[in-house]
């Protein structure tokens, strides 16, 4: 109801009037079973207040009692786990007060984060009239915007929402450059939607320009020992928020996690591939680890511990950039490893965006429009790994083995999937050679159904092995390597400078270890 939206924007101070938190509102998803979904707000402090849910024709199917905290003057309960669907009505009553939230549905709720390429809105993708047009399709994906802010301690409750709950239209989707609503995120829910049939609530906090410190609690930070280090993006590159550690966690993602959620979504690391970048490899797996443990102790357990987490490794940045920071940031999104999920990163998925380079961008080159195809990467990983759909394919192809013929001066390398050879007249291939000094060029000889065989002329012994390792790799989807699902083999960086024990071959061959090289 508007008269309650324009009261709950603020904190309520303990003792006023009786209200749920900021991102409680009409036309909200909240999180259905196995979780129960979890309910706070503000009333008298010692009061002891009603929560009733019902259906639209006002059958109560729930009733909850609760005690108001002093001195706080908080209250929190969590629901009895429900099965998707509605529309319910949810009314707080504190003695003569009560409050109630309309058209409310229980569904699966995902949060939606990072900096300009998750702040992107729906008015700024290709086809961009087509897809604005759509929304009134989507009834059932509610959109929730939270406002940017920043603030040097830990907040309880939001600040100020840009968007509360609402229905998506054509107008709130496309409210502005980089405001709301945000595109991966409104094409990911269209997507989970399409594929489950269940109300998606979504949940956009983004802000543009912003490093993973900003977002990272102190104590994620002091894992990697970045507390400390207050350090900025050199001048020139492509950063224009808040970079003080911590400020859009305390404000903008630490209120949110009472919420109980089934997935995150991240879309940032622009800004860290000029700032702390050796550090993502840690800083990164730190935030998601962290996140996840708060956001389960917030909701009462009622979040997975393991919560699903889904990001965009980076996309392009500039055509003809000799600059390597891209190529290693997009390393150290895997924590190193080249695929999700892995030991240090579990139940993860990646959308590989390195070939969706977008050089016309009338935002700049940084700021690819095809957001349909990221988002339509990110949506097999939810549901492969978020969702158990163990037919989906969502990883592109990635080496298994390799064998080095020594007498023909041939890499042969076997990959875990089909290959489609997309591009055949780009250096994708580069090794380190014993013989020559840095990395130099290894020809791609020929594609077979799982390998590939690389030109290794003049090198001896190879010790170390890259893909795709550049600023900007390839043209728009023509990279070298793809499954034949479309989906491209991600860059990797491999140290092969050791046999691998115990595996005679023929003559003047070799099987070479693939270890993760930083």
């Amino acid at each position: 109801m508007a008269a309650w939206v324009l009261l709950a924007l603020a904190p309520v101070a303990a003792g006023a009037v009786l209200s749920f938190a900021s991102y409680y509102g009409d036309h909200m998803v909240l999180q259905q079973a196995p979780a129960g979904a979890v309910v706070w707000g503000y009333g008298e402090p010692g009061a002891t207040l009603s929560l009733a849910l019902s259906r639209d024709a006002g059958i109560v199917v729930m009733k909850k009692l609760v005690t108001v905290k002093g001195p706080s003057g908080t209250w929190m309960t969590v629901l009895d786990p429900m099965d998707h669907g509605g529309p319910y009505e949810l009314t707080a009553t504190q003695g003569l007060e009560n409050v109630t939230l309309e058209d409310i549905y229980f569904g699966d709720v995902w949060l939606c984060s990072g900096q300009s390429n998750m702040a992107m809105t729906v008015l700024q993708v290709a086809n961009a009239s087509q897809e604005l047009a759509a929304a009134a399709r989507y009834p059932l994906v509610r959109l929730l915007a939270v406002a940017p802010a920043r603030s040097d301690v830990e907040l309880q409750d939001l600040q100020r929402l840009d968007l509360p709950w609402a229905v998506p239209t054509a107008a709130n989707l496309g409210h502005g450059n980089f405001s709301y609503f945000s595109a991966v995120c409104w094409l990911l829910g269209r997507a989970l939607y399409d594929a489950r049939q269940y109300p998606v609530g979504l949940v956009e906090a983004a802000w543009g320009g912003t490093p993973i410190e900003a977002w990272s609690s102190p104590r994620a930070l002091r894992a990697c020992g970045l507390l400390e280090d207050t350090g900025r993006v050199p001048p020139g590159q492509p950063v224009g928020g808040p970079q003080t550690p911590s400020v859009l966690w305390n404000a903008m993602i630490h209120p949110l996690l009472r919420m109980a959620l089934r997935g995150l979504a991240w879309y940032q690391g622009e800004a860290n591939a000029f700032l702390h970048r050796e550090q993502y490899s840690c800083s990164f797996p730190a935030l998601i680890a962290d996140w996840r443990r708060a956001a389960h102790a917030a909701s009462a357990g009622q979040s997975q511990p393991l919560l699903p987490f889904g990001f965009v490794q980076l996309s392009t940045y500039r055509r003809q950039s000799p600059d390597d920071s891209f190529a290693r940031l997009r390393w150290h999104q895997t924590a190193d490893l080249g695929v999700v999920p892995n030991a240090r990163m579990p139940n993860t998925f990646m959308a590989v965006a390195m070939d969706l380079g977008d050089e016309h961008s009338p935002y700049g080159s940084i700021h690819p429009r095809d957001k349909q195809t990221v988002a339509h990467r990110l949506q097999l990983g939810a549901r492969a790994v978020a969702y158990g759909e163990k037919a989906v394919v969502f990883q592109g192809p990635y080496p298994t083995r390799a064998l080095l013929d020594v007498t023909a001066g041939l890499l042969n390398l076997t990959y875990s999937q089909e290959l489609v050879w997309r591009r055949r007249d780009i250096p994708a291939f580069e090794v380190c050679c014993a013989r020559r000094r840095g990395w130099v060029p290894a020809p791609l000889l020929a594609v077979g159904s799982r390998r590939v065989t690389l030109a290794l002329a003049g090198c001896g012994l190879v010790l170390g092995l890259r893909y795709a390792w550049a600023e900007w790799p390839c043209e728009y989807q023509a990279c070298a390597l793809y499954n034949s699902q479309g989906l491209p083999a991600p860059p990797f960086l491999l140290n092969t400078s050791r046999e691998a024990p115990g595996t005679a071959q023929a003559a003047g061959i070799k099987e070479l270890l693939l270890l993760p090289s930083s």
